[in-house]
């Protein structure tokens, strides 16, 4: 969905008129009509207002529903990387523990395994994150080629 098609789409699922609406924004019903034509933009400030009205976030307004999802799935994955990050800090901490005596007897080489593996995961979270934004960078263009 495109901006002017939230636009309508919430206003019908609020129940309210273009009339209703234009008087609860000080705006005339003309103006919200050329903003669910697609022929005018609201102003920063009347789409701050716009998604405290209708209790959504500007980038919902904002972004299309592609550009959501892309978002969504990298929150997701930071969220996960966030995860690794803090298994990193174990990780160097277990390392530095390991390598004090200069020897690696069976258990601390059974440990290294495990950091390898979590090393691995970390890559591979790293390696989401870049083709999620290689993603949205295509997108992006295909969208600006369009115009």
């Amino acid at each position: 969905m495109n901006f002017a098609e939230k636009i309508i789409y919430l206003r019908k699922q609020n129940r309210c008129s273009q009339e209703s609406l234009a008087e609860a924004l000080n705006v005339s019903r003309q103006t919200i009509s050329k903003w669910e034509l697609g022929s005018s933009q609201p102003t920063m400030d009347m789409i701050v207002t716009l998604s405290g009205y209708f209790h959504v976030s500007t980038d919902y307004l904002l972004k299309d529903d592609a550009q959501l999802e892309d978002s969504d799935a990298l929150a997701r994955i930071v969220i996960r990387f966030l995860n690794s990050a803090q298994s990193m800090e174990n990780i160097s901490k277990e390392l530095v523990e390991i390598a004090r005596d200069g020897i690696i007897d069976d258990e601390e080489m059974k440990r290294l395994e495990v950091i390898t593996k979590t090393i691995d995961e970390v890559q591979a979270v790293i390696d989401e994150i870049q083709a999620l934004i290689k993603s949205s960078q295509e997108k992006a263009k295909q969208q600006r080629e369009k115009k």
